[in-house]
């Protein structure tokens, strides 16, 4: 199965934060810096430093198929980059 492109991911975050697809945080958020989230099945582990969003460190579709950061990638291939200002405000808001 080919791994998930920082695109596909980038569209769940994308919608969510149009109100398009449902978002819900799947853990406490006073446990750490990597926050699980499930977006209509798919579930991403985001990293969030006080209360700003920074990576999408993990990321598994509803098919199975992985996405994992890396910080050796160069800049359009985390999905969080990819998002607007507007939409990058929205998914905090929700983070929060």
């Amino acid at each position: 199965m080919p791994a998930l492109t920082a695109r596909e991911v980038y569209q769940p975050l994308r919608d969510a934060a149009q109100g398009i697809r449902t978002f819900k945080r799947l853990d406490d958020p006073r446990t750490s810096s990597a926050v699980l989230v499930d977006i209509d099945g798919w579930r991403l582990t985001l990293e969030v430093d006080t209360g700003h969003l920074r990576h999408c460190l993990h990321g598994q579709s509803p098919d199975g198929r992985e996405y994992a950061f890396d910080n050796g990638q160069r800049f359009g291939t985390d999905p969080v980059s990819l998002l607007s200002t507007w939409e990058l405000a929205q998914i905090e808001r929700l983070l929060a």
